[in-house]
């Protein structure tokens, strides 16, 4: 057995334990930078944490401009922003695009440098400088990730820094931060979060050799990942459709956030798969949220690989509530996406490419695309050439479920 266990010096979840983030960032140094957006920074729950922040350290710079997905335009305004400070902690208090944002400004704030430079994974030198991690929604996981997702003008799809130097160095996950999401974006988000679980407990299992726990971030499926897996689909199934009809069902709420939680420490080792892969290019090109993308894609990706996984998917079937008394593993599976495809609907996702814009011309292209997208696409259980990747596309751009992937082997 050759596993790693990565995460924080330390994670808080719970409600009311935002009120630790002063005492908090305080111990990690005296001049903060806080990263978020102009929409939160409005808002009560947030403007009181800042407040408490500047009561309790000596320098305090607030960088509000975080815009979605990362463009590296955000990068240099941040690091601009850190070095005005002199910052020597940040606090990141947002959904994954402000998390993402201020684990790179981190990045660039020790090392110098580029986000260029850090593309790929392992790529980062050493330790940032002390990042403080506080969600705002219920989906990234981000929190708890060695993973910064960024859009890159010159490139036709997002891409990643992956480094165990970036996992922030504390999270403090409180559900009542998340009681003001919008619908749309509680959905979008928890989705997201489905998705991080059933990717990884549907990961391909890979051998490793000594160096991979440290040269590689994602090292596919184990039984560490399958566990908290698990865990977070449960609970992602039984509350994100409350959570979306009703912010104000607090169950519902601590169950996404900590279902979010538990999928990010999942997908930090297992790593996540063709949806993902698949989503780069198509959000790139759309511009729609990722959330949304990569949920749609879901249960094409799956229904296409699911003679490697009937089994697993027979597994996510059972704790996500079906009744599949005496039924085959085939026959779990095809329940469980049936559900999928009610679910996605249920909380507002489309269901195909076409519903988003997407021109058919172009699936071939963002299929070629995805198959260099290695640290994802490896993961995928089912064939990932770039024939196999199209027919998923084909698939969720029709809508049409009865069209199998075949193998190269087959074809």
């Amino acid at each position: 057995m050759l596993e790693t266990v990565r995460g924080p010096r330390q994670l808080i979840v719970g409600e009311g334990v935002a009120q630790n983030i002063p005492r908090v960032v305080a111990e990690c140094g005296s001049r903060v930078l806080i990263v978020t957006d102009r929409v939160l920074l409005g808002q009560p729950g947030v403007a009181e944490i800042v407040a408490a922040v500047r009561e309790k350290v000596a320098v305090v710079g607030v960088f509000a401009d975080a815009t979605p997905d990362v463009p590296l335009t955000d990068v240099d305004l941040g690091v601009s922003a850190a070095a005005e400070v002199d910052a020597d902690v940040i606090l990141a208090i947002g959904g994954g695009t402000v998390i993402d944002l201020a684990k790179i400004v981190g990045v660039i704030r020790r090392h110098g440098g580029t986000p260029r430079d850090f593309y790929g994974e392992s790529k980062v030198p050493g330790p940032t400088i002390p990042l403080v991690a506080v969600p705002t929604t219920s989906g990234t996981g981000s929190e708890l990730t060695p993973v910064s997702v960024l859009t890159d003008p010159d490139r036709e799809l997002k891409v990643g820094v992956s480094s165990v130097h970036i996992v922030p160095d504390f999270a403090i996950v409180d559900p009542e931060l998340t009681y003001t999401c919008p619908a749309t974006v509680t959905a979008h988000s928890g989705i997201d979060a489905f998705c991080h679980a059933v990717e990884s407990y549907t990961a391909r299992p890979r051998p490793h050799g000594p160096r991979d726990p440290v040269e590689q971030v994602f090292l596919g499926r184990n039984p560490i990942t399958d566990h908290y897996a698990l865990l977070a689909a449960e609970r992602i199934a039984r509350s994100l459709p409350r959570a979306v009809k009703d912010g104000g069902d607090k169950d519902a709420r601590a169950d996404m956030s900590y279902a979010s939680m538990l999928a990010g420490i999942a997908f930090s080792h297992a790593g996540n798969a063709a949806p993902h892969a698949l989503q780069y290019p198509i959000g790139a090109a759309t511009h729609t949220p990722h959330g949304l993308g990569v949920g749609l894609l879901l249960p094409y990706a799956l229904d296409a690989a699911r003679d490697a996984i009937s089994d697993r998917l027979a597994v996510l079937a059972r704790v996500c509530g079906l009744d599949v008394t005496d039924a085959s593993d085939a026959e779990a599976a095809d329940l469980f996406l049936t559900w999928l495809h009610g679910l996605l609907a249920d909380i507002g996702i489309p269901a195909t490419l076409a519903d988003i814009g997407v021109a058919r011309a172009d699936l071939p292209r963002f299929a070629e695309m995805a198959t260099g997208v290695t640290r994802l696409i490896q993961n995928h259980p089912g064939p990932t050439d770039t024939a196999s990747l199209t027919a998923i596309l084909e698939a969720a751009w029709t809508g049409d479920r009865t069209r199998r992937v075949l193998t190269p082997e087959q074809r």
